[in-house]
């Protein structure tokens, strides 16, 4: 009975802890659009200006590298690792959308951007989402947490004893 009892709580803990993962790739994915909106801009103004001087994005960081000016070489560095991120972050992005519910956190886990990990994470604000795969999830860690504790306690279980059979 208390082997039961604990069994069903631990699960319930599971599947509520469970249902964060899908939460916590769906506030990450908030937050990749934000970086995107706002890489989007400063690479748009960075190629608004490249074309103002009658040259193309590739040229304008090329000629930023090969300038003797350290800060304008630093600057230009600075620029290519920007569009780099850019292209990077909207390739997840595309992923994302692609990829279906339970796929996303697939796709979270192998292309996780640090620094948008680390800001989400720090952000995080815990709930319970209702989609598909919030239910998934949190039935396979209810079911996770229940069998582990049942599988955990069988060995101390006390085997009740019948009583004898008596002839007639």
């Amino acid at each position: 009975m208390i082997s039961r009892t604990l069994g069903l709580a631990t699960g319930l803990l599971a599947a509520v802890a469970g249902t964060q993962a899908p939460e916590f790739a769906q506030q990450y994915r908030q937050r990749l659009g934000g970086a995107i909106d706002e890489l989007k801009g400063v690479v748009q103004r960075f190629d608004t200006d490249a074309s103002a001087a009658g040259i193309d994005r590739g040229e304008a960081l090329k000629r930023l590298a090969q300038s003797g000016d350290g800060f304008t070489a630093r600057h230009g560095a600075s620029m290519a690792q920007v569009t780099g991120r850019l292209a990077r972050l909207e390739d997840q992005q595309q992923a994302f959308r692609e990829a279906g519910p339970l796929w996303r956190l697939v796709v979270f886990a192998q292309s996780a951007d640090p620094d948008i990990t680390r800001n989400t994470w720090q952000d995080f604000e815990p709930a319970t989402p209702v989609t598909a795969e919030s239910f998934t999830i949190g039935g396979l860690a209810f079911f996770a947490g229940y069998g582990f504790i049942r599988a955990f306690a069988k060995p101390f279980h006390r085997r009740r004893r019948r009583p004898a059979a008596t002839r007639a």
